[in-house]
């Protein structure tokens, strides 16, 4: 049975569905890739959605029978023509579903024709095949501060649009 995806701009009314996908999906998708201690005080905070971002109108929802499977935008940097990949995930039961190459394909296509020529990203350690399939390389390791005294391991990439 072939399900129908819906691909479309998040809204503010999105929040809580993208709040619950984001706390489903990263225990289950990071647990590999990550020890308990990062994921513990990580996950927590990694996993909540920011309001401005859901609602910016360069973040979108991926819906399944009107369930939130996937989500992730993008946003500009100061530079005008740096864009920077945001919180992208897909429901963990629907990995390898094209539901994250759809995402990225429309927010690669919609930051170039704003006049966006590269993308950076910070990638946690799992989604670093899926961004260099996508065309991204491989900058290096980060830390991400997420709180005072909290930080998460991240992969810093890019693409040229």
């Amino acid at each position: 049975m072939t399900r129908t995806l819906i691909l479309r701009p998040a809204t503010a009314s999105d929040l809580a569905a993208v709040d619950a996908l984001l706390a489903r999906a990263y225990p289950r998708l990071l647990k590999a890739d990550y020890p308990p201690s990062v994921l513990v005080t990580a996950v927590p905070i990694i996993a909540l959605a920011r309001p401005e971002l859901v609602a910016c109108g360069t973040y979108y929802v991926v819906e399944s029978g009107g369930v939130v499977v996937g989500a992730g935008g993008w946003t500009r940097t100061r530079h005008p023509q740096v864009g920077e990949v945001r919180h992208l995930v897909t429901d963990d039961r629907s990995t390898r579903q094209g539901i994250g190459r759809a995402l990225l394909t429309r927010i690669i296509g919609e930051a170039a024709a704003a006049g966006v020529r590269l993308l950076d990203c910070l990638s946690t350690r799992t989604a670093v095949p899926f961004y260099q399939a996508m065309g991204f390389v491989v900058l290096g390791p980060c830390e991400i501060a997420l709180r005072p005294g909290i930080t998460f391991p991240a992969i810093r990439m890019q693409r040229r649009l």
